[in-house]
């Protein structure tokens, strides 16, 4: 094994420890900033996350759809243009795919964020 190749190995453990570290460290310091506003920390670790499973449903909805958007134009919009010349599937079309499901998903996380902020501007008051 050449240097370069334990380095690999060893930058991997240190930025798993070091990920690990500033996460404890900075959540730590939150907590503290917290008891110094006379706030408790416990009351916001328990907070209910309404609508998460909205949240996900939208998210996965928007992302199935990005990627049958993404099967319909490649296999019958795009594959008309490419017959002549395409024998096979070369994944010419492949970032289509990668595209539309973020789109999806980013249209579904959209639509649950106002849907959220619309149920919070309602029951504010």
């Amino acid at each position: 094994m050449d240097g370069g190749e334990a380095l690999i190995p060893i930058t991997m453990f240190a930025g798993g420890f070091a990920m690990i570290f500033g996460i404890y460290y900075l959540k730590t310091r939150q907590n503290l900033a917290m008891i110094e506003k006379g706030m408790n920390p416990k009351e916001f670790a328990n907070r209910p996350a309404p609508y998460k499973n909205l949240k996900w449903a939208l998210l996965l909805i928007g992302a199935g759809v990005g990627l049958f958007l993404a099967y319909v134009l490649d296999n019958y919009v795009l594959y008309s243009s490419f017959k002549n010349i395409r024998y096979h599937d070369d994944g010419r079309n492949a970032p289509i795919y990668f595209a539309l499901i973020a789109i999806g998903g980013g249209l579904g996380l959209f639509g649950s964020y106002k849907m959220e902020k619309k149920w919070w501007d309602e029951n504010k008051s």
